[in-house]
């Protein structure tokens, strides 16, 4: 698709910073960017708590915003950018809205440490890993944390 690693960084970093601003409004810390053709197409934050609706996660928001606005098959090949590793769910989601890259900051095992632990998830690509052929690549930056360590700020502070 042409993102780039100083690309790819710059997306990762906007989700991240979305995932914060989410969670200073009292919000849980993920949130997800679709790019493609060198902008945003979607982005999304997790509203499960916000919807009523389990399967609202940040990932899956942001692919259905992405392809509200600009059709199934747009976002075919695109990148999905997440602030955390997405769960067993959002990676299907992923595979069936046609994406070709998935980027995420902080990592399933990070999340686990925050009470996100989604890891029992994955079972499904234990079993058979070739069923899945989207690319997957693990970003290690400093900031990654900060959403997680911001929920935690906001859910033990007094008021």
């Amino acid at each position: 698709m042409g993102t780039h690693g100083s690309e790819l960084l710059g997306y990762a970093r906007e989700a991240v910073r979305l995932s914060r601003e989410h969670v200073a409004q009292g919000g849980i810390p993920f949130s997800g960017v679709v790019v493609g053709g060198g902008r945003i197409l979607g982005t999304g934050f997790n509203r499960v708590r916000e919807d009523g609706d389990p399967t609202a996660h940040a990932e899956v928001v942001a692919l259905r915003a992405a392809t509200a606005e600009h059709g199934l098959h747009a976002v075919a090949g695109a990148t999905l950018i997440a602030s955390g590793e997405p769960c067993a769910l959002c990676y299907l989601a992923a595979r069936y809205a046609g994406i070709g890259h998935i980027v995420h900051a902080a990592d399933r095992r990070t999340a686990a440490r925050y009470g996100f632990d989604y890891t029992g998830s994955y079972a499904v690509f234990a079993e058979d890993p070739e069923r899945w052929p989207v690319k997957v690549t693990a970003l290690r930056l400093p900031e990654a944390e900060l959403p997680f360590q911001d929920f935690v700020a906001m859910s033990t502070s007094p008021g």
